[in-house]
């Protein structure tokens, strides 16, 4: 905890008002209560920073918690396994020092959503986990229904995926949150199925219109699903239909600079040379008969 020390010279003296005049007392009334209600928030702002955080160190992890020992070692236990596969799925290999000693990743568990909402500044009630890229920190709150198999590969995939593009904003956002959700743990057919009766009945969400939204601001929960179904499948249907190997050439383009145009028609020519090109193949993909994925 901070200690908060106040000095002699930290409130002005009024014990002796008989010289001062109305203008100059009401000045220091006013400042004797500003120093004070400064201090009542200081202390406030202790009370809350010395939230009483356990830690459990892994390799590339540290996770933090405020109850249940065990959950905590569970969401360690998988971290480490998804570190080992997510940069394989994506078809490119990371270093020995990636995440290690001070650069492992921070993983914040909070109790309740609310208390992760508060923490995080989070109005909305859909989302239930974050990932700061710059800090390396992920924050979420302790839920039983798929915290490990969801939440975790996602907000990790994201740390991966950026580390590799870096902060890039010409990067679109459902790339992004599509690479992320296609490693979720069994989310993905659902996700399809979805899509193809979006397809079906022509009521998906142009690729246009997609790369324009920023689904962290997007108040409607229906809206947010179409966002995420559409995201992963279009990523799906990249890598499925066209290799995992020329995925990852079209994410180091866009990491080069190239425009997501630029990017297609570079990486996929002779099949693709644009966002439209690429809403057509990809509508005509998810219409066909047969389309599989790999949990």
């Amino acid at each position: 905890m901070t200690n908060w020390h106040f000095g002699k010279s930290s409130v002005p003296m009024v014990s002796k008002i008989e010289p001062l005049g109305i203008g100059k007392l009401e000045i220091n009334l006013k400042l004797v209560i500003g120093y004070l209600t400064l201090a009542c928030f200081l202390l406030c702002c202790s009370t809350a920073a010395a939230e009483d955080w356990k830690e459990l160190k892994g390799e590339h992890f540290i996770v933090y918690y405020l109850d249940d020992r065990e959950f905590a070692s569970d969401v360690m236990t998988r971290a480490e396994q998804y570190y080992n596969t997510v940069a394989s799925d994506l078809g490119y290999s990371r270093y020995d020092s990636f995440w290690q000693w001070d650069k492992r990743v921070k993983i914040y568990i909070y109790r309740t959503a609310e208390e992760f909402r508060k923490a995080a500044g989070i109005s909305k009630e859909w989302p239930v986990g974050m990932a700061r890229y710059k800090e390396k920190e992920i924050i979420s709150y302790k839920w039983s229904a798929g915290f490990v198999e969801s939440l975790l590969p996602h907000e990790i995939t994201h740390l991966v995926f950026r580390d590799f593009v870096g902060d890039k904003n010409n990067i679109p956002l459902w790339l992004e949150e599509g690479v992320a959700v296609r490693e979720e743990e069994g989310r993905r057919p659902g996700d399809i199925e979805l899509v193809k009766k979006l397809v079906r009945e022509k009521s998906y969400i142009a690729i246009e219109l997609l790369t324009k939204m920023d689904i962290r601001n997007e108040p409607n929960a229906e809206a947010a699903r179409k966002f995420y179904a559409e995201a992963v499948s279009i990523v799906n249907f990249l890598m499925e239909k066209y290799g995992v190997s020329r995925f990852t050439l079209f994410c180091r383009q866009l990491r080069d600079g190239r425009s997501i145009d630029e990017a297609i028609s570079s990486v996929y020519t002779g099949y693709m040379g644009n966002m439209g090109d690429l809403e057509k193949r990809w509508v005509e993909y998810y219409e066909g008969e047969g389309v599989k994925w790999e949990n």
